[in-house]
């Protein structure tokens, strides 16, 4: 049955008044369900953090790699790279602030912002759903499962890459920036242990800070990746998801 709009009328419970609207198309509408899933603090965190992952990845890579600066005048007119570095310790500013004001939302806010800080690893359940997961990526499952929250594979993406390497990157780089500050300043009293714990040589350091950025970028583009995958091929929403925070779901379907 076609439904037109100067007919339109409920079918099956749902007001249509598309062109060439069907029976079927108002059953997908009325099992069309949302879940509050993401609040605000937790959304908001999400883009400032992917906006301060993007200075600090490009910034840095111009640190560890030095743009070719010449020519002649005062050193005022050449301050690209002060500009860089500038840039590059603001952003790691509002990176570990935000990452803390984050931790602080885990306490408080719902049990979903809490997921990305601890794995479930002593449940057999769980880890079921993570080779389920990794099969479903693969295409080897044809069918993937519902989830509300992150899907268990995702979970331990983010606890490896967001939660450790935060913190990970967060000491390292603070470590290094205690170096160009005054012995005794907070940098140092907080993250002075670091560079000995690695042997006293901060080039080590300087590159193990530089592979953690590389491993957040292989992240990043993964993360890109299978949100877009999920949001095309999965049965719920998931780019949307973390703008207006209500998880949808595409069918009735239980399993």
């Amino acid at each position: 049955m076609n439904i037109h709009p100067r007919d339109a009328e409920l079918v099956g419970g749902a007001l249509l008044t598309e062109p060439d609207a069907t029976e079927e198309d108002a059953r997908s509408a009325r099992r069309v369900t949302a879940v509050y899933v993401y609040e605000w603090p937790v959304r908001a965190w999400h883009w400032m953090n992917a906006l301060a992952i993007l200075v600090l990845c490009v910034t840095g890579y111009f640190i560890g790699s030095p743009p070719q600066i010449g020519g002649w005048g005062e050193a005022s007119e050449h301050f690209l790279f002060g500009w860089i570095r500038f840039a590059h310790f603001a952003a790691a500013y509002i990176f570990a602030a935000g990452f803390l004001g984050r931790l602080y939302w885990a306490f408080v806010g719902n049990h979903h912002a809490r997921q990305m800080f601890y794995l479930p690893v002593w449940s057999g359940r769980w880890w079921k759903e993570v080779l389920f997961e990794l099969k479903w990526y693969a295409f080897i499952e044809p069918h993937p499962k519902k989830y509300i929250g992150h899907n268990p594979l995702a979970q331990v993406a983010m606890f490896t890459f967001i939660t450790l390497g935060s913190v990970f990157m967060i000491v390292t780089g603070f470590a290094l920036y205690a170096e160009g500050q005054q012995a005794g300043g907070w940098a140092d009293a907080l993250f002075g242990w670091v560079i000995p714990a690695v042997g006293g040589n901060s080039m080590t350091l300087h590159t193990l800070h530089h592979f953690g950025m590389w491993a957040i970028v292989i992240f990043v583009i993964i993360h890109v990746y299978a949100a877009i995958r999920e949001d095309i091929m999965s049965r719920q929403s998931m780019v949307s998801t973390m703008i207006s925070g209500h998880r949808m779901f595409k069918d009735d379907d239980p399993d």
